[in-house]
């Protein structure tokens, strides 16, 4: 029921002259005793913490994944393709209104909501001002983990006055800040918060709702410095001197060292389908989310090296990543070529018609593509399945790279960069245990293709390699590294003129809503504009 304030304040002040009431009883009749003023953080904090998982806990868990980060991240780069249904405009570089409103609705309105409560809560006005100095710093690492998300997908975005309006300024159309001013601050952020982390500070329940940590506060900082070291690499094409600066931060404050300090969000099948299962699961899952996962081409030949009639050379997650040429059901999963040699990928950019053609049959024949192409290997995507956010692996390389480009004081690169092959490699026994490589196996490897020539190709590739599911992030190394050196497709009709896409366009609603878009936003708005860290305006 809606109510004219007008009239109800009208009526509300005749009652008080008439009753007698003084100002602060006439207040106290203009407040809501249903209001809420204070929830509780440790709620807020797990919530925020699944919702990095697959979109949020306001809604469908494969929303976000199905359509942003498999629709178009995973196919963008050339680790999926898919030649017909399900959601795939990185394919083909099509036009999907619901994979670029996905990140923007999601992350604004659950993630970052819940976080923005707990930093105002802890903050000098809030009820828990001074008391869960853990739980404030944590909610910072992951709120600037998810603001680089979305400032990586559509470059400027509301940052300083975002989500601001319930509680302080009244802001309700936020200005946008340029891409190189939110990673100035979301930096500032991580070297504040990771710094004052401490396992004294007064913080009763952390622990309890941190998932990702059980609240240990080494791992927490572990993950803030990583996660600069990230950042800092990501801006480093555009600006050296403040990427040197953190980097050199990031190393001195301590980043993973091991798989063990991977950032793994727990999931499982219950209570909740809805908000507590892996969203990538649910969206390849047929009879589910019914994505298809045919592993692209460009993965497979080059997990398979390039001796292709030789097993020699094969990187030791190919038969990790793919389960081998299966026809999966909701009812069965029917492994038809499990043989290493065999493992085919499906190209990009193909519909129905031109795979046939690519394949070679005749006139009227399509390709059975179940009986053809390797898929993503099932003992990835199980329901309850963790979700992963970063890894070990990521970081090493990243050491790697920032060695080899003398970057922030760090060193040995080619140890850096084995221990990164050696890391992302071995990720993979959260899904299942038999999915890990051997350290023979990975010596083997790393012996058939010894670090030389491009050294920095074979960093990005790695890095690439590495983001197989995290596949925005994987997106976003390809973009400033241009690594691996990937082939366009040039589907008909599509968006881009044949141009692998840059970045996400603005919501729809945003444009047409927030009068400072125009002012303010990463202009034109379309798929091939570059963020700022890739070369594009600032």
């Amino acid at each position: 029921m809606k109510y004219n304030n007008k009239l109800l304040f009208s009526g509300l002040l005749s009652l008080a002259l008439l009753s007698g009431c003084n100002t602060d009883e006439l207040q106290e009749l203009n407040i809501n005793p249903q209001e809420v003023t204070q929830i509780n953080l440790n709620f807020l904090l797990t919530a925020a913490q699944l919702g990095a998982a697959s979109g949020g806990s306001a809604g469908d868990n494969r929303y976000i994944d199905w359509r942003t980060n498999i629709g178009m991240c995973s196919m963008a780069i050339q680790q999926i393709a898919n030649a017909g249904g399900g959601i795939a405009p990185g394919d083909k570089y099509t036009e999907n209104v619901e994979t670029y409103t996905a990140p923007w609705d999601f992350i604004y309105g659950d993630q970052l909501k819940n976080l923005s409560e707990i930093l105002y809560q802890t903050g000098p006005n809030g009820f828990d001002a001074g008391n869960k100095v853990n739980t404030r710093n944590a909610a910072r690492i992951l709120r600037a983990f998810l603001f680089h998300r979305l400032t990586d997908y559509y470059g400027s975005i509301p940052y300083s006055e975002a989500l601001t309006a319930s509680r302080t300024d009244g802001t309700f159309f936020p200005k946008y800040d340029k891409q190189k001013d939110i990673y100035l601050d979301l930096l500032k952020e991580l070297d504040e918060a990771s710094s004052a982390l401490s396992a004294s500070n007064p913080d009763e329940g952390f622990a309890a709702a941190d998932i990702y940590f059980d609240g240990d506060i080494a791992k927490w900082k572990k993950w803030g410095y990583s996660l600069m070291l990230r950042l800092a690499m990501r801006i480093s094409n555009v600006d050296a001197a403040t990427a040197g600066s953190y980097v050199q931060k990031a190393i001195a404050g301590g980043v993973m060292t091991s798989n063990a300090d991977n950032v793994i969000v727990p999931m499982a099948t219950g209570p909740s389908e809805w908000t507590n299962q892996n969203g990538i699961s649910r969206a390849f899952y047929p009879g589910d989310g019914g994505q298809p996962s045919y592993l692209s081409k460009t993965l497979v030949d080059w997990l398979k090296g390039p001796s292709a009639g030789s097993t020699t050379d094969d990187d030791p997650r190919l038969m990790i990543m793919s389960g081998g040429i299966i026809n999966w059901s909701p009812t069965d999963v029917t492994i038809v070529n499990a043989d290493p040699l065999a493992q085919k990928g499906m190209p990009n950019g193909k519909d129905a018609t031109t795979l046939a053609e690519f394949e070679g049959l005749p006139a009227g024949q399509t390709v059975d593509q179940p009986n053809t192409y390797s898929r993503i290997n099932t003992k990835m995507l199980d329901d309850g399945d963790p979700y992963m956010l970063m890894s070990y692996g990521e970081v090493e390389l990243l050491l790697a790279e920032a060695a080899e480009r003398s970057i922030g004081g760090a060193s040995g690169a080619e140890g850096h960069y084995k221990a990164g092959v050696k890391a992302s490699c071995q990720m993979y026994t959260i899904y299942d245990e038999t999915l890990t490589a051997s350290d023979a196996a990975v010596d083997a490897y790393l012996a058939a293709r010894p670090y030389g020539g491009n050294k920095l190709q074979m960093i990005g590739e790695q890095l690439w390699a590495n983001k197989f599911l995290n596949w925005w992030d994987a997106w976003a190394d390809w973009r400033r590294t241009g690594f691996p050196v990937l082939t366009p497709t040039n589907y008909p009709g599509n968006e881009t003129g044949g141009v692998i896409p840059q970045r996400l366009k603005y919501p729809v609603g945003e444009v047409a809503g927030n009068p400072n878009f125009d002012a303010g936003a990463t202009k034109p708005n379309n798929y091939v504009t570059k963020v700022w860290w890739a070369g594009g305006p600032e």
